[in-house]
């Protein structure tokens, strides 16, 4: 393993360096889920209580220019045995020049403006098993070279393995109504996981506007279902071409957002959007709050063949930013199709408790799921979600 090998290779050169700094930190946190409602499919439960471990550590020497960081995470859960997991998020060995950078390992990359959805983020495998709105990943193997220009900054990816995504198990929530284990999928290329991924991004600011275009080649993350004449359900990672661009303009108190895809494939073509504003109104009433409102539109032409079912909606939001030493932030929103009559009502909020606790709410309310949506399979998954983590 290449960033095993540079792993040992740098805490060997280190040792020999006085000038290294070293930093330890991370949390473990408790949380508890709870469902509403009962499960539509046998061995599933209301009340899921788990723990969780994510530890970090940073290496740095030569004032900075190299690095080694390390982010893993582990998840012990009461019931789900395929959310029980380990991950490493991030281990990666980097050396930063006067206009260049070079990182060799695990790391994590996100791409995207909108609030809603982030659709030309495609670098890393979804988490799916830790958050249903696709914001947790899984570490990706990758050699990324990055380059600073008076014209922008050039990213490109070399990525030598795939890794697929983890679904929950038969006594687990938000999952469809057969169980998905890993050992289903099969592969376009008949190198599997090994078939190298390659991507590249320009990005670059131009007065109030600040934008990025990317172009990702190799096995898809998002996996296709196709059905077959015997009535199994055939499940594949493919190969894709995808050209993805995203904006954000900055006008005073209003943020001007888009994104938007044009995936190719030999078994699916796709277009996609997002796009939207959001206002902030900065110290209300001298209060100290800023309250942010936010509207986005989404639109996928593949209709109901969209797995995130966001193929015609409106999403509205409020942001709560208290500006208090607890930094207590709060955000309120729902997705509304425009066609039907699917809503997701969502509710993210957390707030710290003296200088070593965090707090966290979110919620997820599914109402009148229409038939014909990808996420009827769990319209019966509205949850609650407490969340008490430690830090160190």
């Amino acid at each position: 393993m290449p960033a095993v090998f540079l792993f040992g290779l740098s805490l060997h050169l280190i040792a020999q360096d006085e000038g290294v700094t070293k930093e330890f930190s991370g949390n473990i946190s408790v949380d508890n889920r709870y469902f509403f409602n009962d499960g539509l499919y046998p061995g599933q439960h209301r009340n899921y209580l788990s723990l969780s471990f994510t530890p970090e550590y940073l290496i740095e020497w030569e004032e900075g220019k190299k690095s080694i960081k390390f982010t893993g995470f582990a998840r012990l859960d009461q019931f789900d045995s395929k959310r029980t997991h380990f991950d490493i998020r991030e281990l990666y060995y980097q050396t930063v020049k006067s206009n260049w950078e070079l990182s060799i390992g695990l790391k994590k990359i996100f791409w995207g403006v909108t609030e809603s959805a982030h659709l030309v983020d495609i670098i890393n495998q979804t988490d799916v098993v830790e958050s249903f709105d696709g914001e947790q990943k899984l570490g990706q193997p990758m050699v990324h070279f990055s380059y600073l220009s008076t014209i922008g900054t050039f990213d490109l990816f070399a990525m030598p393995y795939f890794r697929k995504r983890q679904f929950p198990g038969r006594e687990g929530r938000l999952r469809p109504s057969f169980v998905i284990e890993k050992e289903d999928f099969t592969f376009e290329s008949s190198a599997e996981e090994y078939r190298p991924d390659f991507a590249f991004r320009w990005s670059h600011y131009v007065g109030v506007f600040d934008f990025g275009l990317s172009h990702f080649y190799g096995n898809g993350r998002e996996q296709f279902f196709r059905p077959n004449p015997d009535g199994s359900i055939d499940i594949f990672y493919g190969i894709i071409n995808q050209t993805g661009l995203d904006i954000q303009a900055t006008t005073g108190p209003i943020l001007w957002k888009f994104e938007g895809i044009t995936r190719k494939s030999d078994f699916q073509d796709m277009n996609a959007l997002a796009a939207g504003i959001e206002y902030t109104f900065g110290n209300v009433w001298n209060s100290g709050i800023d309250i942010g409102l936010v509207g986005e539109y989404l639109y996928d032409d593949r209709d109901e063949l969209a797995f995130s079912s966001l193929q015609d909606d409106l999403f509205f939001a409020t942001r709560l930013a208290f500006n208090d030493t607890q930094d207590t932030q709060i955000l309120f929103g729902g997705i509304f199709d425009r066609e039907r009559s699917s809503k997701l009502i969502s509710l993210e909020g957390n707030r710290r408790f003296g200088n070593v606790w965090k707090g966290t709410v979110e919620a997820r309310l599914f109402d009148d799921i229409d038939v014909e949506e990808f996420i009827y399979f769990i319209r019966e998954d509205s949850f609650l979600q407490f969340t008490l983590a430690r830090y160190f």
